[in-house]
């Protein structure tokens, strides 16, 4: 074996494996991988694709994971293309990489773009020509982050839960931990290192008990309580403050208003009842937003928009559902009150970007067992516990093709059920593509949840044709319900339009006996001046996550002309106070 400057010496570890498939660039190749892994991640070069095979299988059988798999575009005994497409055989977790040799580079572009479209692997790179080849290593390390976010188990950890196997609370906690990227560990009570956290919180205290990253304890934890205790409770915010602008929602829309409301100077909160990053924040995978051609997680993405935000000044503050907004009156016109549970904000404008929430079943069998195999939403914390199981996913737009493409790395077999006669009328034709790929995914037409439960858990459900009524029952360990969208908007104003599906109405989609002097309202603005409505939770809107974006941005101009005639409306009246 060669040997390198700076290389660990060898030894048996539990690092996870990065496997190196190359033969005429193997030097370089190995060399560039070690001088930046080789702390982390075991190194395992091999120059055949039979031999990586091989080497794949006595890793998963001694239970060695496998982060990447990262093989020369020609090998002795085949290519980059063929090997890579047999891993997920092999292990269906790893990231896989293409390498292309520089003089090789141009020649191979229309192959590797076919085989990524087929989704033979996740990405192809060139093997760098020489010293700090970042790009290269840009591509290594989104792999990789992504990999350690979805799959392995955290090594160092920034939140704990002591709870009970299979306590239900807790699984919520932790869902809404990995939706916003925090490191977690799961503690059985009975544990050594579970005590310290037990006796901070005190004799007889309520699991789960969660101590957070800010190494505040909670007893009888639940996620918004832990959304609270992280991110600004709404009890510290301060008496008599007006903001400028106050974003309810904290998805795309919300984050990209947030991002630019702070950035242009004018004071900003954003209030979110669930995880940042609304539902797009549990997406595994988005591979269609602008930027990002490797693709990029909704928690990453989420994260990144938040960390944005807060530099520029925004606030946050989260576990609270807005309850109302009382306009403000016309002797008072220039702030409007936004009410959550045991706390008001005052604000010159709002935004409205609460987005929609999945669909309910409405199986009573199953809505016992939301937490115990049966989730709404893509879930992603759970699918390393779907691990050769048999998992069903409900619905047919893009959500629910990531979902299942995610939860396919793990579980033995994924089903989705669409009521739909094609899941191109719904989805985006790459993931219609990925979802055909992927051997462990079927999917099955016409076809509804009638019925279903289990002991304690889902273990079964009944499926339901469509077109003939007919019933089938199926053995079931999970089930993920991404159902469509329905917007929530039972809590704002009477004042405030909708349309017959309940989405706020803006612009000219407003009625026209709600128009102010013949006009309609600013094409973002709702029957509420100064109130205004972007991404999912308006009628009209695209329902994908760069648009949610562009309008959370184009909202922007429309508040500073609403704050500009506030101003003028204080002139008229004799000037300010």
């Amino acid at each position: 074996m060669r040997a390198y400057p700076g290389r660990m010496p060898d030894r048996p570890d539990d690092r996870p494996v990065i496997l190196l498939v190359a033969a005429a660039h193997a030097d370089a190749v190995e060399r560039e991988f070690r001088a930046r892994y080789d702390r982390d991640y075991r190194i395992e070069p091999v120059t055949t694709a039979r031999a990586a095979l091989d080497v794949a299988r006595d890793l998963v059988a001694a239970r060695t994971p496998i982060a990447m798999v990262a093989a020369e575009r020609r090998l002795p005994d085949g290519g980059a293309v063929e090997l890579l497409h047999q891993v997920p055989a092999v292990v269906s977790t790893a990231r896989r990489v293409a390498l292309v040799a520089g003089d090789e580079y141009a020649d191979a572009l229309d192959e590797m773009r076919a085989a990524l479209l087929r989704r033979d692997f996740d990405t192809f790179v060139g093997i760098p020509r020489g010293a700090r080849d970042e790009e290269f290593h840009t591509a290594l390390t989104e792999l990789l982050s992504e990999w350690g976010w979805s799959v392995a188990r955290p090594t160092v950890t920034a939140t704990d839960v002591v709870a009970h196997p299979g306590d239900r609370g807790a699984a919520a906690v932790r869902d809404l931990l990995d939706r916003l990227g925090i490191p977690n560990r799961t503690l059985d009570p009975g544990a050594d290192e579970a005590r310290a956290v037990l006796e901070s919180a005190g004799p007889g205290a309520a699991l789960p008990v969660v101590r957070a990253f800010n190494g505040r304890v909670l007893a009888g934890a639940t996620p918004s309580a832990v959304a609270e205790a992280m991110y600004g409770g709404f009890d510290s915010i301060p008496d008599g403050e007006i903001a400028d602008v106050v974003i309810v929602g904290a998805g795309p829309a919300g984050l990209a208003a947030a991002v630019y409301a702070a950035s242009e100077g004018l004071s900003t909160v954003v209030l979110e009842r669930d995880a940042i990053g609304g539902q797009a924040g549990s997406s595994s995978m988005i591979r269609n937003y602008l930027g990002f051609p490797r693709g990029i997680s909704g928690m990453r993405l989420a994260q990144r928009s938040r960390v944005q935000a807060g530099r520029f000044g925004a606030r946050f503050y989260t576990g609270r559902p807005a309850t109302a907004i009382e306009p403000g009156p016309a002797h008072e016109p220039e702030h409007h009150h936004v009410h959550v549970d045991g706390a008001q904000m005052c604000a010159r404008t709002v935004v409205l970007a609460t987005g929609v929430t999945y669909r309910r079943l409405d199986v009573p069998g199953l809505d016992d067992l939301v937490g115990a195999g049966v989730h709404y939403g893509a879930a992603t914390s759970m699918a390393r516990e779907m691990a050769d199981r048999d998992v069903y996913v409900v619905g047919g737009g893009n959500s629910a093709g990531q979902a299942a493409v995610h939860l396919a790395k793990f579980a033995g077999s994924v089903t989705m059920l669409v009521r739909r006669e094609s899941l191109a009328e719904t989805m985006s034709d790459y993931l219609v593509r990925e979802i055909a790929a992927t051997p462990t995914i079927t999917v099955r037409t016409g076809t509804a949840v009638a019925d279903g439960g289990g002991d304690g858990r889902l273990q079964w459900l009944v499926l339901r044709e469509v077109g003939t009524g007919e019933l089938t029952k199926a053995h079931a360990d999970g089930l993920f319900c991404l159902l469509g969208a329905e917007p929530d908007c039972g809590w704002l104003p009477g004042g405030l339009a909708l349309d017959g599906d309940g989405f706020v109405l803006t612009g000219r989609d407003v009625p026209r006996d709600a128009w102010t002097g013949g006009r309609p309202p600013a094409s973002l603005e709702t029957t509420l001046r100064g109130v205004f409505a972007v991404g999912d939770v308006r009628a009209g809107s695209m329902k994908r996550v760069a648009s949610a974006s562009g309008e959370g941005a184009s909202v922007l101009p429309l508040v500073h002309a609403h704050l500009a005639w506030l101003r003028e409306q204080e002139y008229r009246e004799g000037g300010p106070s």
